[in-house]
């Protein structure tokens, strides 16, 4: 198993991790035009776990100046393993990995939002020695309204 950087050309295979992070399947022409114009971003770092040749994981990493903190802060976008992957130290290696980025970058933080769902990814970034310090709120811009968290939906 190796951790690289994505390439363009691995699109279909991040697509498909992504959807199984968010239960569902996503607009394909949407996500690829997301996922093309991160491909050119240097402050984004799409982090692939590879296993023969197959795509078992992703990491979405964004780099950026923060006003809040005072500092050049990573974010982790998006994390997901392969279900049949998990619990094998998979995880904790690309999220080593992201810390390693974070400070070759100068970073002086990294953080994440995770639904209050999924309780198993909290235990698990509290392994890693995050903390849950913040809530965050989101409203929906598109008309849709949704006040019930609902993975899948």
């Amino acid at each position: 198993m190796k951790i690289r950087e994505a390439y363009s050309w691995d699109v279909l295979e991040v697509y498909d991790i992504i959807c199984l992070l968010e239960k569902k399947s996503l607009n394909w022409k949407r996500f690829k035009d997301c996922y093309q114009r991160q491909h050119k971003d240097e402050n984004m770092h799409c982090l692939v776990a590879e296993e023969r040749g197959k795509i078992i994981g992703c990491l979405n990493l964004r780099i950026e100046y923060q006003l809040h903190h005072a500092d050049k802060i990573a974010e982790i976008m998006e994390f997901c393993v392969g279900k049949e992957k998990r619990s094998g130290g998979i995880g904790k290696k690309m999220f080593d990995y992201a810390v390693e980025v974070a400070r070759q970058q100068g970073c002086g933080k990294i953080e994440l939002c995770t639904n209050q769902l999924r309780i198993d990814a909290h235990r698990f970034y509290e392994r890693q020695g995050m903390n849950n310090f913040h809530y965050k709120f989101s409203k929906d811009l598109k008309g849709e309204g949704r006040k019930v968290n609902q993975l899948g939906a």
